[in-house]
């Protein structure tokens, strides 16, 4: 007969993904997530993989928790270019916030340390930037639609800025304890919209 788990998977991959944004991979062991996560190595193993497997089930979660927010503020009703705007501050602000500045995106930061080597990771990080340049294209595809944005503005060419510049200050706002200068080059891309 099975032994039952004695914990529990959704809060361990949770645990695990925290650990692994605040840390990153390579700076994280498996000792290092066997205290995190308060359980043995083997329930790791067969619950998760190895520590690679565990890693990408942890971004795959981050995905999953942020999606759907981005999807709910640019697919709602109304004018789309405020909500595009609102994304672009959300994002300056989020990534100057205490809490997250230090942590960084989660995305963003797979890409900088496992993308260019990891292909796994790579088509990981490219996904989730596919879907948010689709958000945005959408969004702005719409703003053009309802006459809120210029009919000479390429929403292609837009949606792939701002997602450029979304990553962008991702980067900055965690290296960084400047806020204005994140602010202000959020600002200064919302121009470009009008």
């Amino acid at each position: 007969m099975a032994r039952t788990k004695e914990f529990d998977p959704d809060a361990a991959l949770q645990s695990a993904l925290e650990l692994f944004w605040q840390r990153g991979y390579e700076a994280t062991s498996m000792a290092d997530l066997v205290e995190h996560l308060g359980i043995g190595r083997a329930s790791i193993y067969a619950t998760f993989g190895n520590k690679h497997e565990l890693y990408l089930k942890a971004l795959d979660r981050y995905a999953e928790n942020r999606d759907p927010v981005l999807l709910t503020e640019l697919s709602a009703p109304g004018p789309a270019l405020p909500a595009v705007r609102g994304v672009v501050r959300r994002f300056a602000a989020e990534s100057m916030a205490d809490g997250s500045r230090l942590a960084g995106c989660f995305v963003t930061n797979t890409a900088a340390e496992l993308a260019s080597h990891d292909s796994t990771a790579a088509r990981r990080v490219e996904l989730s930037w596919q879907h948010i340049e689709t958000l945005l294209h959408s969004a702005l595809v719409r703003a053009q639609a309802q006459g809120e944005l210029p009919v000479s503005r390429d929403p292609r060419g837009l949606a792939r800025m701002l997602l450029v510049f979304l990553q962008g200050v991702r980067v900055v706002g965690k290296a960084s304890g400047e806020p204005g200068r994140v602010r202000d080059a959020a600002e200064q891309i919302l121009t470009l919209l009008d």
